[in-house]
């Protein structure tokens, strides 16, 4: 793992199993995630998984293949329903469950019976929370143009209804709409390819225009699954930059999950570590990189034959 220091983040508690940066002690975490698990077909994917973000904050999620992490993201954005545990938003619950009916007899998470109600939001729901996201394999219209993939995104602040798209009342805020669009392109390096067909970009701008679409929800939290998968290492290097930008640029608060610790260490204020669905560590990029549970996570116990 990458020996580059980071500046120090004290973590400080707060009012629950959580604990966030001491800079954002006097703020409600924006992402909170409490005992959060699911069973597929009696298997645990996650289990009692418990996170805070602070709202000033670049986090990092990491693990081995198969730990947990995109599963994780997909509970925490609708697209899984935890089958135990709750999520809360800028303060608001927004996601809870319990088990229930067959569930009761096969669930083999932690804390059943904390939990009582079910809240599942869908994950455009989500989105117009405030929550955006990007995905491990790169989920663009291909076959649009990179300027109408962000105007997609851009309608999901729209405030036009069936009537005043009908009668052509919305025009003016398509006319913003459009221009607000091409300001971001602008921001992002992006819009000499704005009439460029998306799915015809090199991988690395295609990553690129994915978080500029993100980004055009207007966003309070951008989760990144893996955003450097695939990229070279000038590639890798550009998209840390361009992360720490958008996230003093914007004010946003940032969780990536990411294979690359390179980029992680680099860019983390707080890193959580997964494996076999459970949280085994959090910390600060150098204290994760010495813990021995996560050094053993990924590189395993060496035989006593080669000591």
């Amino acid at each position: 793992m990458s020996s580059i220091k980071r500046p120090e983040t004290k973590l400080v508690p707060v009012p629950s199993v959580n604990k966030i940066p001491e800079r954002d002690v006097d703020k409600s975490p924006i992402l909170e995630a409490q005992h959060l698990g699911i069973d597929f077909g009696g298997l645990t994917a996650v289990n009692e998984f418990n996170m805070a973000i602070g709202r000033t904050e670049i986090a990092g999620l990491i693990g081995p293949n198969g730990a947990g992490k995109t599963t994780a993201f997909n509970v925490v954005t609708g697209v899984y329903q935890p089958s135990n545990g709750a999520v809360w938003f800028q303060e608001k619950k927004i996601i809870e469950n319990y088990p229930q009916g067959k569930m009761k007899k096969t669930y083999q998470g932690e804390n059943q019976g904390m939990f009582t109600h079910k809240l599942a939001p869908t994950p455009d729901q989500i989105t117009h929370m405030g929550m955006a996201r990007t995905f491990q394999n790169i989920r663009l219209f291909s076959s649009l143009s990179v300027l109408d993939n962000v105007l997609i995104a851009k309608h999901m602040r729209a405030k036009h209804n069936v009537f005043s798209s009908t009668f052509r009342l919305s025009r003016r805020e398509e006319a913003r709409m459009r221009r607000e669009a091409i300001a971001l392109l602008e921001e992002q390096n992006l819009d000499h390819l704005q009439d460029e067909v998306a799915g015809s970009l090199p991988y690395g701008l295609q990553r690129r225009l994915e978080i500029a679409r993100a980004l055009a929800t207007e966003p309070k939290l951008l989760l990144l699954d893996e955003p450097a998968a695939g990229m070279n290492p000038q590639e890798t290097h550009e998209l840390t930059d361009f992360i720490r930008q958008i996230h003093t640029r914007y004010d946003l608060t940032v969780l990536l999950i990411e294979h690359h610790m390179d980029l992680v260490m680099r860019i983390s204020d707080r890193i959580y570590v997964l494996d076999f669905g459970k949280l085994i560590a959090q910390g600060t990029p150098e204290e994760i990189q010495n813990n021995p549970r996560v050094i053993e996570a990924y590189l395993g116990v060496a035989d006593d034959a080669e000591n």
